[in-house]
């Protein structure tokens, strides 16, 4: 068995953007303690998800700058790589992206949010192309919230390219009147935790989805084998990190190379 262990940060949602940069550090230098290899963060993590009713400060891209220097001297010191959920203001505009740093503290690069869901549209501006990077043996691609769960293609294309595991962050809080699981895809739940066992499945990848730890929340972090089998996730509105061993021979990427794609 190739083994290579991963984190997925289902920590508490920041509720100041430099609190997200002193709780990005703390469960990078936890996920190092635990040999993870590679640490990977909810949606926009920093400075925090614009959702409705969340005092995320208006966009600046200097504080940015600090944060991302921050996070990257954390991964050099804790010799992990991290996919840290942030944004990022190109050409006058607001992206939802992931920001990705090697174990060396230098930055692999970012991949933006290429399908923003109908809400996100006043926020974020959509992305363009998309990425495979690598940190050791691993390689993996990374697909945002709506696009993982909805675009079957943002998780294919990766895997059509020789990624052993898809990164999925994202951010799912409880809504009025809401089903709150206990147990992972419950069928009395939402479909989102359903389509990331298929996301799995249909392209014989390892699937990771990391969200922020709330009460309530109808989501949560979770690891899907590339049979569509669970592996691990993390207790509901538990704040922690979900650490687990993939092997690395397991994805294959037999099924996405078998569908054809323009």
């Amino acid at each position: 068995m190739n083994t290579f262990r991963i984190a997925l940060a289902n920590i508490r949602f920041p509720a100041t953007p430099d609190e997200s940069v002193s709780l990005a550090e703390q469960a990078i230098a936890q996920a190092s303690a635990e040999r993870a290899g590679i640490i990977c963060f909810p949606e926009c993590y920093v400075p925090g998800y614009r959702a409705k009713g969340k005092p995320v400060p208006p966009p600046d891209s200097a504080f940015l700058e600090r944060a991302w220097s921050a996070i990257a001297a954390a991964a050099a010191k804790a010799n992990i790589a991290v996919v840290l959920g942030t944004e990022r203001v190109a050409d006058g505009a607001l992206l939802a992206t992931a920001l990705v740093v090697n174990s060396d503290g230098t930055r692999a690069g970012f991949q933006d949010k290429v399908q923003i869901d109908p809400s996100e549209e006043a926020t974020y501006t959509p992305g363009t192309g998309r990425r495979v990077f690598q940190t050791g043996p691993l390689k993996f691609g990374i697909a945002i919230c709506h696009e993982g769960w909805r675009y079957p293609e943002t998780v294919r294309w990766p895997a059509q390219r020789g990624a052993h595991i898809v990164f999925h962050p994202h951010f799912h809080e409880a809504e009025p009147g809401g089903y709150v699981p206990t147990t992972f895809a419950d069928p009395a739940n939402t479909f989102h935790e359903k389509a990331i066992l298929c996301r799995a499945a249909e392209n014989t990848c390892y699937f990771a989805s990391v969200n922020c730890a709330s009460a309530g929340s109808p989501t949560t972090s979770a690891i899907v084998r590339p049979d569509g089998t669970l592996l691990a996730y993390q207790p509901y509105g538990k704040e922690g990190l979900l650490v687990a061993d993939i092997d690395l021979d397991a994805a294959t990427g037999l099924l996405a190379s078998r569908t054809k794609t323009s």
